[in-house]
C-alpha cells in the first residue's frame, strides 16, 4: 500500500506541488517573522550591550508617569546635585558623575527643518572622552556658545566644524551655536542605533534639556571592584530608596533591549497575520485539490478496496500524500522564510536607526523551524481529512463503473451554511454588542471566523445562478458558452476554488468600509466642529511632540488679519492611578468658540491651577460630577488634587487628551514640553486665507517643526493615518490574490486532465486551439469574478455591521468604498485571465488521437 500510494504521488507531482505553493506563502510568512524578530533582537541585544558595556552602574529618578512601551511618558527626573555626593559616598563606589543625557535635542538643517531621523535625539553634557566615545575633529565644548554632534548628525546635516548650527530643545526656542567637535565611537560606529547626540556644556545641557541649573537625570557610578557589582548596587538601593532606580550596565542593557522588543512583537503580529490569511486561503486549496484527486482515482482506489485494502489504508493513503506535500512545502518556505526575514531585517534596520544598527548573524531559531513544518505539515493534513474519508467511502463496485464522481444534493451542506451563520452573526453581534466586556475581540474575531466558513458552505448554493448570470456576459461565442457551462457544471468545485478569493477579497473591503467610514466621520466631523481657518501643527514622529515658540503665537495673535488664536498642548498623565492623556488650552474661552465645545455641565471659563473640564461621555464613564475631585500626576512635579469645574459636549477637534482638558499654568509647570504643540487661527470676517498662511508661514521660521495649514490641509493630515492603514491592507489583497490565482490554476490543470476525452472530441469536431484556450479563459474569469463578487458582499455586509456597532465610538457615516471595490472586481477578472493562461495552453496542446483514447 505504501509503494502505490508513493507512485500515485509520483505521478502527479505537479498537481500536489501546485496546490503546496499556497502552504509554502503560509510557512514563509511563519518562519520569516521568527528569523526576523530573533535576528533583530539579537542585534538590539548586541546594541545596548555596548551602550553599556562601560556602565557599572547607574542612579536614575523614577519617573513620575510610567512609560507607555514605547518610550513616551517617560520623562527624566531631575537629580539634585547633592546626591551625586551620597552617592560617592556609599561603600564600594569608585567615583559618582552627574550626567545630562535626554532625549529632546532636534537639531535643525541647513533647509531650515529638523534632520529628519527614525531614532531619539538626545541633548547630553559633554563629559570628555571615555571608553565609548571618541573624538574625531576638533574638541569638546568649551562655552554654552559651542557644541559637539556624533558624526552621524555632522554626515545627515552636512555639518562641518566651525557652522553655525541651530537646535531645539525642550525647554528652548531655536538657539544657534558653533560646532566645535565631531564624535564617534568604538568601532568606528557613526552612530549607535541611529541616534542623534547633540553634546552642551554641562550648565547648557542642565538650563535646556532639563530646565533646571545644578540637575542632573544620570548619576554614572564606578566601582572600585567589580567583583562586588551586586553587593554595590543593593548597597546603593537601600541609600537611595524607592524614588530612585539602580540598575547595572547589564540590566540596563536588558531594560532597554526588552522594549525594543515589544515593538518588535507588532510586527511579528503583522506578518502572523498574513501568515493566517494565506493558510486559511490555503485550506480550500488543498481542499479543492485532493477532492478532485479523489474523484479522479474513483476507479483507482475502487480496485485497491476490491483487492483488500482497508478504509483505514484508503484514509493513511490520502493523508500520506498530504504529509509529504506538507513536508516539501514547509521546507521550501522555510528557506524563503529565512531569506524574508534576513531581507527584513536589514531593511527595519536601517528604517529604525538610519543604517548606524550593526545586524547581528544571521540565526534561525528552533521555534522558526518547529513552526514551520507544524504548521505546513498539521495544515495539510487537517485539509486532506474531508477527501480522505470521502476516498474510504468509495465501494469496490465502482471499479466496474467508468464515471467519476457525481454530484451530489447540496441541501446537508446549504443547511449546515445557513447555521453556522447564524453562530457567527450571533458571535458578532454579541462581540460589538458592548456585552461581552474583556473578551470582545475574542467573540468578534470569532464570529468573523464562523461567517467566513459559512458563507464558504453556502457558496455553492450560490454559484447556480450567479455563476449562470456572470457566463452570460461571455456568452457571446461558442467558446464562451462552453465556458460558461464548465464553470457551472459542478458547483461544489466552482464554490470552493471562489471561496480562496471571495474570503481574501471580503477581509481587504471590510477593513476599506471601516477605515474609510472611520476617515470620512472624523472628516466630516472635524469640517463640522473645527471652525478655526489655519491650524498650526506638526506631525509627531518621536517621543517629544513638535513644539511652537511662545513669541511666535504672540506675534500671529498681532496680525492684523487675525481675529483670535487657540494654542494647545498635550501629555500623558496618572489619574486616579491609571495611565491617561491631558491636554491644556492657553485660553478655554477662545478654544471653546474655536472648536465648538458646547457646555454641558458647570462652565468653560478660563481655567485656574487645579481646574479641569471634561467630555460629557468620560464624566458619565468614570460617574464625574461637577466639584468632584481626582488626583493627577503629571510628567512633572507631584501629584496633587484637581477639581471638576465644567463638561463639554464631544469634539473630535480635542482628539488628544481623552476630553480631559487642564490649565496652562498646569502644562507650563507639569508637563513633558512646556510648549504649545498646535495652534488654532480663527481669522477675520473678509480676511484673505492665503495672505495669512504666507504672514504666519514667515512667522514660523524659529518653530521648524510645525507648519501653517488649511482647515482641509488639517483634515488631510488627521485622517491620512487611514490611508496608510489601506495601503497595507492591499498588501494583504495581495497575497491573498496570490494564493487565489495558484488555487484557479490548480483548478484548471485537474479540470483539464479530468476533461482529456472531453477536449479531444472538441477538437475533433472542429474546436481551434485558440477556441480552447478561450472557453479556459472564460470558465477561470467566470469562476474568479464569482468569488470576487462574493467577497466584496461579504466584506461590505460585515464592514457596514461593524460601523454601525461603533456609532457610539464617533462612526457617524457610513462611507462604502466603491473605488476600491470596483478595483475589486477589475482585480478578480484579471485574476481570471492570468489563472487561465497555463491551463488554457495545456489544453490547447492536448494531441486530438490521444485525448480520444484517454480513459
Amino acid at each position: 500500500m505504501l509503494r502505490a500510494t508513493l507512485k500515485s504521488l509520483l505521478s502527479r507531482k505537479l498537481r500536489l506541488l501546485l496546490s503546496g505553493f499556497a502552504v509554502v506563502l503560509a510557512v514563509m510568512f511563519v518562519a520569516g517573522s521568527f528569523v526576523l524578530s530573533d535576528t533583530l533582537g539579537r542585534t538590539f541585544d548586541s546594541m545596548f550591550t555596548t551602550v553599556y558595556d562601560y556602565t557599572d552602574i547607574q542612579v536614575q529618578g523614577k519617573p513620575k508617569v510610567a512609560d507607555d512601551g514605547g518610550g513616551n511618558g517617560a520623562v527624566p527626573q531631575n537629580i539634585d546635585s547633592g546626591l551625586v555626593h551620597r552617592v560617592a559616598a556609599v561603600p564600594g563606589v569608585k567615583s559618582a558623575t552627574g550626567v545630562v543625557f535626554a532625549d529632546g535635542a532636534r537639531i535643525v538643517g541647513k533647509n531650515r527643518k529638523l534632520l529628519p531621523s527614525t531614532g531619539p535625539r538626545f541633548g547630553a553634557s559633554w563629559t570628555g572622552e571615555d571608553n565609548l566615545v571618541k573624538l574625531r575633529e576638533g574638541h569638546g565644548p568649551e562655552t554654552d556658545d559651542q557644541i559637539a554632534v556624533n558624526a552621524a548628525v555632522a554626515k545627515a546635516g552636512d555639518f562641518h566644524l566651525g557652522d553655525q548650527v541651530a537646535v531645539v530643545t525642550i525647554f528652548q526656542a531655536k538657539k544657534t551655536f558653533t560646532l566645535v567637535g565631531i564624535f564617534g565611537y568604538v568601532g568606528g560606529r557613526d552612530s549607535i542605533g541611529g541616534a542623534q547626540v547633540v553634546a552642551f556644556t554641562e550648565g547648557q545641557a542642565q538650563r535646556l534639556m532639563l530646565g533646571e541649573a545644578g540637575a542632573y537625570n544620570v548619576i554614572d557610578v564606578k566601582v572600585s571592584d567589580k567583583r562586588d557589582l551586586a553587593q554595590v548596587r543593593d548597597a546603593l538601593r537601600a541609600e537611595l530608596g524607592a524614588q530612585y532606580r539602580v540598575d547595572t550596565g547589564k540590566e540596563l542593557a536588558k531594560q532597554g533591549a526588552d522594549r525594543i522588543k515589544k515593538f518588535l512583537s507588532y510586527i511579528n503580529y503583522v506578518l502572523l497575520g498574513f501568515a493566517a490569511v494565506a493558510l486559511l486561503v490555503g485550506v480550500f486549496l488543498i481542499i479543492n485539490t485532493f477532492s478532485i484527486i479523489v474523484a479522479q482515482r474513483t476507479q483507482e482506489l475502487a480496485l485497491l478496496r476490491a483487492m483488500g485494502a482497508s478504509r483505514g489504508q484508503m484514509i493513511g493513503s490520502v493523508l500520506l500524500e498530504a504529509s509529504l506535500v506538507g513536508a516539501i512545502a514547509s521546507t521550501i518556505g522555510l528557506g524563503l522564510g529565512v531569506g524574508i526575514g534576513t531581507a527584513g531585517t536589514h531593511l527595519l534596520a536601517a528604517f529604525t536607526s538610519g543604517g548606524g544598527l550593526e545586524v547581528a548573524s544571521l540565526g534561525v531559531p528552533a521555534v522558526a523551524i518547529i513552526s514551520s513544518y507544524v504548521v505546513g505539515v498539521g495544515v495539510t493534513m487537517l485539509a486532506a481529512l474531508l477527501p480522505a474519508f470521502r476516498a474510504a467511502r468509495v465501494a469496490p463496485v465502482a471499479a466496474m463503473r467508468a464515471a467519476a464522481a457525481t454530484n451530489r444534493s447540496l441541501t446537508r451542506l446549504t443547511g449546515a451554511g445557513a447555521g453556522l451563520f447564524a453562530i457567527g452573526g450571533g458571535a458578532l453581534w454579541f462581540g460589538l454588542s458592548g456585552k461581552a466586556h474583556g473578551h470582545t475581540l475574542w467573540w468578534i474575531l470569532a464570529g468573523v471566523l464562523v461567517s467566513f466558513i459559512a458563507v464558504a458552505l453556502l457558496t455553492p448554493w450560490l454559484s447556480g445562478p450567479i455563476v449562470s448570470v456572470l457566463g452570460r456576459l461571455f456568452a457571446w461565442s461558442v467558446p464562451g458558452q462552453l465556458g460558461r457551462r464548465n464553470s457551472a457544471r459542478n458547483p461544489r468545485r466552482t464554490a470552493i476554488t471562489a471561496a480562496a478569493l471571495m474570503i481574501g477579497v471580503a477581509l481587504v473591503t471590510a477593513v476599506s468600509t471601516i477605515f474609510s467610514s472611520a476617515g470620512v466621520s472624523i472628516g466630516h466631523s472635524l469640517d463640522e466642529q473645527l471652525k478655526a481657518d489655519l491650524v498650526i501643527f506638526g506631525q509627531q514622529t518621536s517621543a517629544i511632540p513638535p513644539t511652537i515658540e511662545a513669541a511666535a503665537l504672540d506675534r500671529v495673535r498681532a496680525l492684523s488679519d487675525v481675529e483670535e488664536v487657540s494654542a494647545d498642548s498635550y501629555d500623558r498623565a496618572t489619574i486616579n492611578g491609571k495611565d491617561s492623556f491631558v491636554l491644556a488650552v492657553d485660553d478655554l474661552e477662545v478654544a471653546a468658540r474655536t472648536l465648538l465645545l458646547t457646555p454641558k455641565a458647570g462652565s468653560l471659563r478660563t481655567l485656574a491651577s487645579g481646574d479641569f473640564v471634561v467630555d460629557e461621555s468620560v464624566a458619565k464613564t468614570f460617574a464625574w460630577k461637577i466639584g468632584d475631585t481626582v488626583t493627577v500626576q503629571l510628567s512633572r512635579g507631584e501629584a496633587r488634587p484637581y477639581h471638576l469645574v465644567g463638561t463639554y459636549s464631544h469634539s473630535v477637534a480635542i482628539s488628544n487628551g481623552e476630553g480631559i482638558v487642564l490649565s496652562w499654568d498646569d502644562a507650563t509647570t507639569g508637563f513633558r514640553s512646556p510648549a504649545p504643540i498646535q495652534a488654532f487661527v480663527k481669522l477675520k470676517p473678509g480676511a484673505s486665507t492665503a495672505t495669512a498662511k504666507k504672514q504666519i508661514g514667515e512667522i514660523l521660521a524659529d518653530s521648524p517643526e510645525v507648519d501653517v495649514l488649511t482647515r482641509a490641509d488639517y483634515v488631510g493630515q488627521i485622517t491620512q493615518t487611514f490611508d496608510i492603514v489601506l495601503g497595507i491592507v492591499q498588501v494583504l489583497l495581495g497575497v491573498a490574490m496570490l494564493i487565489a490565482v495558484l488555487g484557479i490554476v490548480n483548478t484548471l490543470v485537474l479540470s483539464v486532465l479530468e476533461r482529456t476525452r472531453e477536449l479531444g472530441l472538441l477538437r475533433a469536431i472542429g474546436l481551434r486551439r485558440a477556441q480552447v484556450m478561450r472557453m479556459i479563459t472564460v470558465e477561470s474569469v467566470v469562476i474568479s469574478l464569482f468569488g470576487a463578487l462574493l467577497g466584496i458582499v461579504v466584506g461590505a455586509g460585515l464592514g457596514s455591521a461593524i460601523v454601525r456597532a461603533l456609532k457610539d465610538q464617533g462612526f457617524t457615516d457610513l462611507a462604502l468604498p466603491w473605488g476600491l471595490m470596483v478595483s475589486y472586481l477589475f482585480a478578480g477578472a484579471l485574476v481570471g485571465v492570468v489563472a487561465a493562461v497555463l491551463p488554457a495552453i495545456r489544453a490547447a496542446r492536448l494531441n486530438v488521437l490521444n485525448a480520444i483514447a484517454y480513459e
